[in-house]
């Protein structure tokens, strides 16, 4: 029988009774895909891991607090024994052969009527791998297979009717690697996508050759504005049965201008999903070694848009009050205002010596950190020539670890 592969086969267990041996580790790393598959569990075991304990309180498994005793497989569809007691290990997997139940046993394969593979799921697919005796094996292809399904590089597509629609899709600050694995599959499956210029340019380059890529900036937009333009080309890829990514940098919602897209293609009846993304007003300080919150230094942190300079009539930030705060400041799309900024800083009582540390292109191979204070935060963004796009940050914090202006590790 050693010689013949397992028969693979997907176990219905929504209410149906399953008995579980051994409350030890096996058990902790078995039951939660037991509870999720609707079964109803019984625990048998004198003792339990806290994590196992957990699941009895909260009533997602049934536990009966002794050593397994003959007949407990009694109507049972499905067995787990995994106690350290060898002799009940023995006598239960003699039961089950009896009643003709399916059991896995965690200590002795060669002795078990079933085997449990190697497990993961991706987007409602569940991938199962079964390699004999080496479960390393089958976790390493198991997980080769997941990944590929989620990042996209293991495509397989969909034979159903698919829905067109949009999805609104945080690229992250810019290293391809820190998008979301639901953003990177969502691009795989993509028609059309139009990117931002501050989108992971290196994904698109992963793209199928008959994905559609619009650079949001080349869109014609006549009488249009910009973003009315781009709402209207998400709109009308839509409505030709597409499925349109629109990829941005950092977060959608995040000084991205996504609520302005979903009301634009709510308004149109077209159905639209948000992927959120890293936020670069977090991720490119940590990048460069800045933590926007440290204990003892700073309990909060405040995120800015500085596209619009603080005498503007148009600007919405109370400056004033930001000055005030004792936290760490967080300024995007401010390169080109900074002296205003520091100087509005200062005039309403912050210090003219508060750290502040300009990182451009974060996360990406050309990162570089430049550092100064309020004082001199303009003259040193000019003489370093400082560009866009740069992520800047002010509070003491910028002093809490060391210095960085090598490139992004991961870049």
């Amino acid at each position: 029988m050693a010689d013949h592969p397992a028969y693979p086969v997907g176990l219905r267990l929504d209410g149906r009774r399953v008995v579980v041996v051994g409350g030890g580790q096996v058990a902790q790393r078995r039951l939660p895909a037991l509870i999720a598959a609707g079964a109803d569990i019984v625990l048998i075991s004198p003792s339990a891991t806290p994590s196992v304990e957990a699941m009895a309180a909260s009533a997602e498994i049934r536990w009966e607090k002794r050593p397994y005793q003959d007949g407990d497989l009694a109507d049972t569809w499905y067995a787990l024994i995994a106690s350290t007691d060898t002799e009940a290990n023995n006598a239960a997997s003699a039961e089950a052969e009896r009643t003709r139940t399916w059991c896995v046993r965690s200590d002795d394969a060669e002795a078990a009527t079933a085997w449990t593979p190697a497990t993961g799921r991706s987007e409602g697919v569940t991938v199962a791998v079964l390699t004999g005796r080496d479960p390393r094996r089958s976790a390493a292809v198991r997980d080769a297979v997941v990944e590929g399904l989620r990042d996209g590089t293991l495509t397989a597509p969909h034979h159903r009717t698919r829905t067109p629609g949009v999805a609104l899709v945080g690229g992250g600050p810019g290293d391809p690697d820190l998008i979301t694995v639901r953003g990177r599959r969502l691009l795989a499956e993509a028609d059309v996508v139009i990117a931002d210029r501050l989108g992971p340019r290196d994904l698109l380059d992963e793209l199928p050759p008959h994905v559609e890529v619009i650079d949001a900036a080349k869109i014609p937009y006549g009488r249009y504005m910009a973003q009315e333009a781009i709402n209207n080309a998400l709109i009308d890829h839509a409505k030709q049965g597409k499925a349109v990514v629109r990829l941005k940098g950092g977060d959608p919602f995040v000084f991205g201008r996504g609520m302005e897209e979903a009301i634009a293609l709510e308004a149109e009846g077209i159905a639209y999903t948000v992927v959120p993304g890293i936020s670069s007003s977090i991720s490119v300080p940590g990048a460069a070694g800045i933590p926007v919150t440290h204990r003892g230094v700073a309990h909060e942190f405040t995120v800015v848009s500085g596209h619009v300079a603080p005498d503007d009539d148009r600007s919405l930030v109370d400056w004033p009050s930001l000055a005030k705060l004792q936290g760490t400041l967080v300024i995007l799309m401010g390169v080109d205002k900074i002296g205003a900024i520091a100087q509005t800083l200062i005039t309403h009582g912050k210090s003219a010596d508060t750290p502040v540390a300009l990182v451009q292109e974060g996360t990406t191979a050309a990162q570089r950190r430049v550092d100064a204070t309020l004082a001199t935060v303009a003259e040193t963004a000019k003489s370093q020539d400082v560009r866009p796009p740069a992520v800047i940050v002010i509070g003491p914090v910028v002093n809490v670890g060391p210095a960085h202006t090598e490139p992004h590790p991961h870049a």
